[in-house]
């Protein structure tokens, strides 16, 4: 029995410098107690911490987060899994399948295979994506 992932579709990124992490929490749908954590597991995270340690997250560390929680979320991988697709692909997006062999747990979720020709592209996400880093751009 599979149980079916329904793509969560995520707010547009504002066009400012900094973000709280209660931003950062409603932008990504992720709440904070969970990004403090994932800024333990994955080293490509690190917000900068100012008075009383207060966290402020730039847009690429929000668009690294949306990454994260897709591969977790949506993609199924392990928190080792998603670490690693991270490390070998330097953080950025790309369907590039792999088989997820972290934290021991169950079968490893399977994706197509690396021969695959064709990658599936979610359009409107890529489109809002570029909309708001062009925006970002632009002020």
């Amino acid at each position: 029995m599979t149980a079916t992932i329904e793509k969560v579709v995520l707010p547009p990124i504002p066009a400012k410098r900094y973000f709280t992490i209660g931003e950062v929490s409603e932008l990504c749908g992720v709440k904070p107690h969970v990004l403090r954590y994932w800024e333990q597991e994955f080293t490509q995270l690190r917000p900068v911490k100012r008075r009383g340690n207060r966290r402020y997250y730039q847009h690429h560390e929000v668009l690294l987060i949306r990454r994260i929680r897709e591969l977790l979320y949506e993609q199924g991988f392990t928190i080792n899994g998603a670490r690693n697709r991270l490390d070998s692909h330097g953080g950025g997006g790309g369907a590039e399948p792999m088989v997820d062999e972290g934290e021991g747990a169950g079968a490893p979720v399977m994706q197509a295979p690396a021969s695959s020709a064709t990658v599936a592209v979610d359009v409107d996400k890529l489109r809002k994506e570029l909309q708001s880093v062009i925006d970002l751009l632009g002020h």
